[in-house]
């Protein structure tokens, strides 16, 4: 993996946003009960804004874009063809939706803009010569059938009742808590597979391809080798074997294969139409991610798993200078055994 060009990172009107980075207060000791309450809560934190739109993404899918549960008890190519259609139809609106906005239509230009440079128009690395025409093969093509699959066949289990269903009726506040407890579940079942993907017997064969991506743009998110697309999904095979209902299960993967075109979209901040500004999830946790390699393997660090193994960088000289240093033990590490 090579070493990227360190470049200072303070905020200004174009650049990158303040440093240090924190992780929230959710898993620290002693407990932060004002901080939770306010990261929970507040604007922006972990349900507003883009969590609840998320979720009412999955809600609105659930009760005008799904078939019922009694069409979906045998596979037929009719509700099949729905279940894709749609997860299409979103990734086009969403990922395509941020690149125009971003790197078309440059609404902001370069203001907010975390990359040194956007994707890569004309190099032969990238399949038809092109970063951007690469990612959306390997996002409408290989990432919405897997995610489909994956949907389908969890969808079809519910529907026969090879999963047990959660009742609404039954046991309303779990229900909440479950749809609350999702985005957590995800960024820990991410942490894992990804620091799997790092593993070199999985990074050349697979990850490589991902990380092609070093100035990334929306699209950039879901790019991937169909074998990370099969472990990246893999989560809502959790809805398998804990007791959730449908809703949560199109909830965990929709916002699985829909979030990393806002983790990947190159910006921290987007500017609105009345000259206001809101900042953009934690992208540039991401970000640092696809520039230094060996860190914040998270999705964005809600549970901070990276900060437990020891692998979190904060954007600071500091920290770079850790991970620096890590490298060049392990590069030589493995000069001597050989």
């Amino acid at each position: 993996m090579a070493d990227a060009t360190f470049e200072s990172l303070h905020e200004d009107d174009d650049g990158p946003p303040a440093v240090p980075l924190a992780t929230p207060p959710v898993f620290v000791w002693p407990p932060q009960p004002a901080g939770l309450v306010k990261f929970l809560f507040g604007y922006p934190g972990y349900i507003w804004p883009l969590n609840i739109l998320y979720m009412g993404m999955a809600i609105a899918t659930w009760f005008w874009l799904t078939p019922d549960l009694a069409t979906m008890k045998t596979f037929q190519w009719d509700w099949i063809a729905v279940i894709w259609g749609r997860n299409l139809g979103l990734t086009f609106l969403v990922f395509g939706g941020l690149h125009f906005r971003f790197y078309i239509a440059k609404a902001q230009g370069r203001r907010f803009m975390m990359n040194r440079r956007e994707p890569t128009r004309n190099h032969r690395r990238f399949l038809f010569g092109n970063q951007v025409r690469e990612n959306m093969f390997w996002t409408a093509g290989s990432a919405v059938a897997i995610w489909s699959a994956y949907e389908v066949v969890t969808l079809w289990a519910f529907a026969n009742g090879y999963i047990p269903m959660l009742s609404w009726e039954a046991h309303p506040v779990w229900f909440v808590v479950l749809f609350l407890a999702i985005p957590m579940i995800r960024d820990a079942h991410f942490y894992f597979v990804h620091r799997l993907l790092h593993h070199p017997m999985f990074y050349k064969r697979f990850h490589a391809l991902h990380h092609k991506n070093v100035d990334i743009g929306p699209w950039s998110g879901m790019s991937m080798h169909p074998v990370e697309h099969v472990l990246y999904f893999s989560g809502i095979l959790l809805h398998w074997v804990m007791l959730s209902h449908p809703l949560h299960a199109i909830f965990h993967v929709q916002q699985t294969g829909l979030s990393p075109a806002l983790g990947h979209v190159g910006f921290h901040r987007a500017k609105g139409k009345g000259g206001g500004e809101f900042p953009i999830g934690k992208r540039y946790y991401h970000y640092l991610h696809h520039r230094f390699f060996e860190c914040n393997y998270g999705g964005d660090g809600t549970v901070p798993l990276d900060k437990w193994f020891g692998t979190f960088h904060d954007g600071t000289p500091e920290s770079h200078e850790i991970m620096r240093g890590r490298r060049k033990q392990a590069h030589g590490t493995e000069a001597g055994a050989a």
